[in-house]
């Protein structure tokens, strides 16, 4: 399976790239960009709904304390919660409501510069930087999960991968043909081995305490 089933453009575009034109994206990645985005939202919105909460109330348990691991309220209580001085989901809700609208515009028809698609593939970069020195915070330091930070995670991971394998696709990132290639016919292999490592880590993390669960 290639990316054209989520990244369906005609070949004018990919001539419109090349000769500097704005250029769109197939409905499959436009989709994907507004579902990532609608989930990366709620998933910010109830985090800072419950962090609202826990201000006015630090005994307050969110819905997603489950137990000792599984420990929103551990999370959102923590200073790297905070990395900018104000609830890192706030940056969440207007970031993922950017993506939003940028995939209804592709969805509308709209087509970009190739500067557009550098930006959106930096925003997302830096996300998926970001949400990974999370993680490794939340595993190593904070010693707890956040489902809905584990969501966050998951769908940014998309939003950066398969915006990179459009920008590939289309020559708007150089690379030689062979990767070009291998991108178009492997895209999957990035995201799911990138989910297995996450994964793997929450898992050998906290051995102990799953296997106690067997």
């Amino acid at each position: 399976m290639t990316t054209t089933a989520l990244d369906d453009v005609s070949t004018d575009d990919d001539r419109a790239s090349a000769a500097g034109q704005p250029i769109g994206a197939g409905r499959g990645l436009a989709l994907l960009l507004v579902i990532t985005g609608l989930l990366g939202g709620l998933a910010s919105w109830v985090i800072t709904l419950d962090k609202f909460e826990l201000l006015k109330d630090p005994n307050f348990k969110p819905a997603c304390s489950l137990n000792p691991i599984i420990s929103c309220g551990s999370v959102m209580q923590s200073k790297q919660a905070e990395v900018f001085d104000f609830p890192n989901p706030m940056a969440g809700l207007l970031g993922f409501a950017v993506v939003i609208a940028i995939g209804m515009a592709l969805l509308a028809g709209a087509r970009f510069r190739r500067w557009y698609w550098l930006g959106l593939n930096a925003g997302t970069l830096l996300a998926s930087v970001f949400c990974m020195w999370l993680m490794t915070q939340s595993l190593y330091d904070i010693n707890a999960l956040c489902l809905w930070c584990t969501l966050t995670w998951c769908v940014t991971v998309l939003m950066f991968w398969y915006t990179t394998a459009h920008n590939v696709k289309h020559g708007i990132l150089p690379a030689p043909r062979g990767l070009r290639e291998a991108v178009v016919e492997f895209h999957w292999v990035v995201p799911v081995l990138w989910y297995g490592v996450i994964a793997l880590l929450i898992l050998t993390r906290w051995w102990s305490y799953w296997s106690s669960l067997l």
